[in-house]
């Protein structure tokens, strides 16, 4: 059996570990869990810390569980929050679950016999039990004082805790409990925000059963430079292609520092000591070439997305950043070609104002409602000095013809001079 604490341990990914966890863990195989959110219809890039705890979990020969938290994401857990949150419906709860394995499953195994992955929902227990019985078989074993102390609640209690999100580390601390009791769960894994509420679920199975439970956190990840890891301008990048391209997705992890790129190694792909200090060495020797961001955004985006996802958006940052041919603009399908060309210049011309025209002057300064050239004369000697492309397809002559095969049928490509595109969406 693989040992699984020394495996996270070299990857960087161990905050805080229970006394007698490591020779628990070493001595047999067990089945631990950890809570996931179900409160968009996809998992982002932060949630990938723990999904790939549970496939170190899982290598190693232990049972891992994700909890989906149909009930608590009802109520909103307090921790790392500044303000209570908005509760969603029971549909929307179900709806995002469903999203949620789907995503899941193609990190875990769930068909390898006794160590196979489950997902569990939390409303699946709560939903018949009675607010009366939660605090008569839960709350008279936690005291408020207990509760105070953790720096979840300390934090919010200047700018205020409602008892819903006061409450929530019983709820999570009773999730534990009921799975120890019921699928002989005795670890919980989580992030480092989540050890008050782990800790409160042991404390609760100690009290109720007298049996011991094990807890391990792992690091919230920050960025070399301080800024939020997982997060950019446009907001979270998320599993999920309809919300986050898979060729944004591959920029963000090629986009990484060096430092970044050498630390997401280790978190976020399944290479060995072996191979990464290999793969550093031979980045360290010429680091301009990024031989760390390109394989860290290769590994994670085939994991997360698909080969053919992958090569797409390689072309597609060739496109931007290399040197590529029309028949390489051609070939991106529409969702990358947007994602591609997002946040640069775009402008609506008609189909009859392109197909009249009279050349390719005027189409990038007049028909192109003075988007890319204010004059004629300012176009007239771009194009001449050969600073202007249009597809790919460099323009020598002003006075050419208009007539570019358009991409996907309704879009021109046009650059001026080497980082200046625009997109001109014909209608």
């Amino acid at each position: 059996m693989a040992d699984f604490i020394n495996e996270l341990k070299w990857r960087g990914m161990v905050h805080d570990i229970m006394p007698g966890t490591a020779e628990l863990l070493a001595q047999e195989a067990i089945t631990g869990y950890i809570g996931f959110d179900p409160t968009a219809d996809s998992l982002h890039i932060g949630n990938l810390v723990q999904v790939m705890t549970l496939v170190h979990f899982q290598k190693a020969g232990h049972k891992p569980l994700a909890l989906v938290g149909g009930a608590t994401g009802m109520v909103g857990d307090p921790s790392g929050k500044s303000a209570e949150r908005n509760l969603l419906s029971e549909e929307v709860l179900r709806h995002n679950l469903g999203c949620v394995k789907q995503q899941l499953e193609k990190f875990l195994d769930f068909d390898c016999g006794s160590n196979s992955a489950e997902v569990v929902n939390n409303y699946d227990w709560f939903k018949d039990f009675s607010f009366l019985d939660f605090i008569r078989d839960v709350g008279k074993h936690i005291t408020v004082n207990y509760m105070m102390a953790k720096d979840s609640v300390k934090q919010r209690l200047e700018s205020g805790l409602s008892f819903t999100e006061f409450s929530y580390q019983l709820v999570q601390g009773y999730d534990f409990y009921w799975l120890y009791q019921n699928k002989d769960c005795r670890l919980q894994l989580g992030g480092s925000d989540q050890w008050g509420n782990i800790v409160t679920g042991t404390e609760l199975i100690r009290r109720k059963t007298q049996g011991e439970a094990f807890a391990v956190t792992t690091p919230l990840i920050k960025k070399a430079d301080g800024s939020k890891f997982g997060k950019t301008e446009s907001g979270n990048v998320w599993l999920d292609p309809a919300r986050t391209s898979p060729y944004q997705f591959y920029q963000y992890w090629l986009n990484a520092s060096d430092e970044d790129a050498s630390n997401y190694t280790r978190i976020f792909t399944l290479m060995d000591k072996e191979e990464i200090e290999a793969l550093e060495k031979e980045h360290n020797e010429a680091p301009h070439l990024r031989k760390l961001q390109q394989a860290l955004a290769k590994d994670i985006t085939i994991r997360v997305h698909s080969e053919v996802d992958y090569e797409m958006a390689l072309k597609a940052s060739q496109v931007l950043f290399g040197k590529s041919t029309t028949e390489d603009l051609a070939a991106l399908d529409e969702r990358t070609l947007l994602s591609v060309f997002e946040g640069v210049p775009q402008t609506e011309i008609s189909k009859e104002s392109l197909e009249n025209a009279p050349d390719v002057t005027e189409l990038l300064s007049e028909t192109a409602n003075g988007l890319i050239f204010k004059s004629k004369g300012e176009a007239r000697r771009m194009i001449q000095g050969g600073g202007v492309s249009v597809n790919k397809q460099k323009l020598t002559d002003p006075s050419q013809r208009a007539d570019f095969e358009l991409l996907q049928d309704k879009y021109l490509v046009a650059q001026k001079g080497k980082k200046n595109y625009y997109l001109l969406k014909i209608k």
